[in-house]
């Protein structure tokens, strides 16, 4: 796709003119999945939307160093990804993630995966699946739980997974692959077989 068509590129571009509405526009209509990725990330709804807007100050911070060469989004998300990592390589970061921490007012772990109770399902045994997938989430690799959300979550082509990921296609189809098949490993006896 040609940058210089996407409507996001052409708001970017007047925000780097100084445009403050083409900027409000830009996070009115990104932070909530942004901050869906970040959640991804960290674990935790209420960090996931600082991270948002971290990512959204950023990019009105680097605004001048801008260029269209790919779609905004794909510029938007690497900003994200570099902040979702930083954070994660904290050394403090499993202390204050860790669901037996107890920090009150944060949000239960984020789940892409929005199980459903099956009939008859107690309220229980669905928290206890929605923690098995965050806690199998946060133990894939960074990269694989990247293209994993970026793909399954906010419906990224894979061209686009690559270039956040600085890789090619091929491999973020891998890294998707391993990613869910390491789910399904850790998830077994938690789901019936649906036959």
């Amino acid at each position: 796709m040609d940058p210089s068509t996407d409507s996001d590129t052409s708001l970017m571009l007047r925000v780097q003119a100084g445009d403050r509405e083409a900027f409000r526009a830009l996070f009115e209509k990104h932070a909530p999945a942004v901050a869906r990725f970040a959640a991804g990330f960290v674990g935790s709804a209420a960090r996931a939307d600082e991270l948002a807007q971290d990512t959204f100050l950023r990019v009105y911070r680097t605004r001048e160093t801008y260029e269209p060469r790919a779609k905004f989004s794909t510029w938007l998300y690497t900003i994200a990804h570099n902040l979702c990592l930083n954070e994660v390589r904290r050394h403090d970061y499993r202390t204050r993630t860790d669901p037996d921490a107890g920090r009150e007012g944060d949000d239960p772990a984020w789940d892409p995966t929005d199980p459903v109770p099956r009939e008859g399902e107690s309220y229980s045994a669905q928290r206890e699946l929605e923690e098995r997938v965050a806690e199998l989430i946060r133990e894939l690799t960074e990269a694989q739980r990247t293209a994993l959300v970026l793909s399954r979550v906010e419906e990224l082509r894979y061209q686009q997974i690559g270039e956040i990921l600085s890789c090619s296609e091929q491999a973020v189809k891998s890294l998707i692959f391993r990613a869910t098949q390491r789910l399904k490993a850790g998830l077994k006896g938690y789901l019936e077989d649906d036959r």
